[in-house]
């Protein structure tokens, strides 16, 4: 008797909350009034459900089991980027956005109804693995991940630092099935990451996602950048799974400016059909600039790079971004729960949307690495007394101190630089074209223009 009053009191108290919760998202989903009286009938088939499972499941369930279970199910319902986080998910969504976490270093998502990787991040245990953009996680520890929710498959990833978990992915490019043992470490993500000098006036910095601050460490790097010469900017985007909206807007603003639109959103509500524009001025848009891209580019890379591209402020080099291009709200609730609800879809610039299309690079590079040989090739110590001896012979007059850079790892990396340096030719021709001087090296250019002042 006293079960079934409290099964009683439990369904009488579901359908107020539902009701309150209904009632709270109405103006948000703009529900007609045949919508808000369906509601009462399929609330009367819920209780029934929920009474019958108080009274027959095999096993006893709360009723918080019961009402997160019908959450899960019913965001899930939705899309694949919608959930309902309990508090400790989330909290870890919140620890993600910081940067500091403890499983594989892999971004994830629900693709065409599988679990799929967005992109590895750069020195972490599954980059180190092998794992790949767009590889399927088919099981996690031998288990099915057909239907598995994004917030489930978190858990099952992450793990104390030095603990094995097991992941079986399959490869749609070879269709190859493959079993990987990773050790879990702990991933800290430093957003901005490899500020160097790669050629003369040619800088580099990796993005490996939009974190907080994200936008301040990157203005710091390129000043620095700026500081060293640099007159061209290689921006890699490469597996960058995106981040927070707020990061990518203020990157993008860094380097376009001008009050221009950088990205616009557009939901079912007006107050979520938005142009976000740049501020009224830019301080880093006096150098050419080429971004790297490929499939495992997402959400606020796909927001970067579509806004250099469409306003002509840099060329795009790699693969096809991900296709990422819907925006999600998190609505915390009362108990240290939330709902992250897709609540719009972004676009370029120009009216694109990036949602499941993705964004073309103007030159399409697919990627290639390139092995590095020390010394050239020359590993015997004939072949390097030779060059020493051959050094030896330039006298201090002629002889020009030789700048080292890092040697080139990809191929699409390689091409950013080709094509910089080639920018930098057709610059300085039309400079010269205007005067009678012969033609001189870029790196000369500095020199010229004080020759001139004087």
């Amino acid at each position: 008797m006293l079960t079934r009053k409290k099964a009683f009191y439990f369904v009488i108290s579901l359908s107020v909350g539902f009701f309150l919760y209904y009632k709270g998202i109405t103006p948000l989903l703009a529900g007609s009034a045949d919508d808000e009286d369906n509601i009462y009938q399929q609330l009367e088939l819920f209780n029934t459900v929920i009474s019958r499972i108080q009274k027959d499941y095999v096993e006893e369930k709360t009723a918080k089991d019961l009402i997160y279970g019908a959450l899960r199910g019913m965001l899930i319902s939705l899309d694949s980027h919608s959930q309902f986080m309990d508090p400790e998910a989330y909290s870890e969504m919140k620890v993600d956005t910081e940067g500091h976490f403890g499983g594989l270093g892999i971004e994830i998502t629900v693709k065409d109804n599988i679990l799929t990787v967005v992109s590895p991040i750069k020195d972490t245990p599954a980059c180190k693995a092998g794992l790949e953009p767009n590889d399927k996680i088919i099981k996690i520890e031998g288990k099915s991940t057909k239907n598995m929710s994004l917030t489930e498959a978190v858990k099952k990833l992450r793990g104390a630092p030095g603990s094995k978990v097991s992941i079986t992915i399959m490869r749609p490019a070879t269709r190859e099935v493959k079993e990987y043992n990773i050790v879990r470490d702990v991933i800290q993500i430093q957003s901005v990451k490899d500020v160097k000098m790669v050629a003369d006036g040619i800088g580099y910095i990796r993005l490996a996602q939009f974190q907080e601050n994200t936008s301040e460490e990157l203005d710091k790097a390129l000043n620095t950048l700026e500081q060293q010469g640099m007159a061209g900017l290689i921006l890699d985007l490469r597996n960058n799974p995106g981040g927070l909206l707020n990061e990518a807007f203020d990157v993008a603003d860094l380097f376009i400016g001008g009050g221009k639109i950088i990205v616009s959103t557009k939901g079912r509500i007006p107050h979520q059909n938005k142009e976000y524009r740049g501020s009224s001025t830019t301080t880093h848009k006096d150098f050419v600039m080429v971004v790297l891209v490929n499939g495992g580019s997402a959400s606020g890379s796909e927001i970067v790079a579509g806004a250099i591209q469409d306003w002509h402020r840099g060329i795009l080099i790699g693969t096809r971004t991900f296709g990422k291009g819907s925006v999600q709200s998190v609505l915390p609730l009362k108990d240290g729960s939330a709902l992250r609800l897709t609540t719009a879809r972004y676009y370029t610039p120009s009216g694109r949307s990036i949602h499941h299309v993705g964004i073309d690079p103007d030159i399409e590079v697919p990627f290639q690495k390139i092995e590095i040989k020390e010394n050239d090739g020359k590993t015997d110590s004939f072949a390097l007394l030779e060059d020493e001896e051959m050094e030896q012979e330039i006298t201090e007059e002629t002889k020009e101190p030789e700048k080292i850079y890092p040697p080139v790892p990809d191929n699409q990396m390689l091409r950013a630089i080709d094509l910089i340096k080639g920018i930098f030719i057709l610059n300085q021709r039309e400079e010269l074209a205007k005067t009678d001087k012969p033609p001189v090296p870029y790196v000369q250019r500095a020199q010229v223009s004080e020759t001139d002042n004087e």
